[in-house]
């Protein structure tokens, strides 16, 4: 597992062209798993669970979140775990 701590606005250039963010270099995720790429997660983005997310207040339950649903997921897609 690789954590990456990207500051306080996500600047995700190394991830284009593997299909995780779109054309903008918004990630492509729900509830924090990423759609495409297996074991990929982001905390922190606005709203991605609540209106907290991009909070200290927010990122904490979004971590724990999004941490079991990767544990959980073993690296499936998230299409393939629905």
């Amino acid at each position: 597992m690789v954590l990456l701590a990207t500051g306080y606005r996500p600047d995700l250039p190394y991830l284009a062209g593997t299909g995780a963010v779109d054309e903008q270099g918004v990630p492509l995720h729900d509830g924090g798993v990423s759609m495409v790429l297996p074991g990929l997660g982001f905390v922190g983005l606005e709203r991605q669970r609540s209106f907290a997310s991009a909070t200290l207040r927010g990122a904490g339950r979004d971590a724990a979140f999004v941490l079991d649903q990767l544990l959980h997921r073993g690296g499936r897609h998230v299409a393939a775990a629905r």
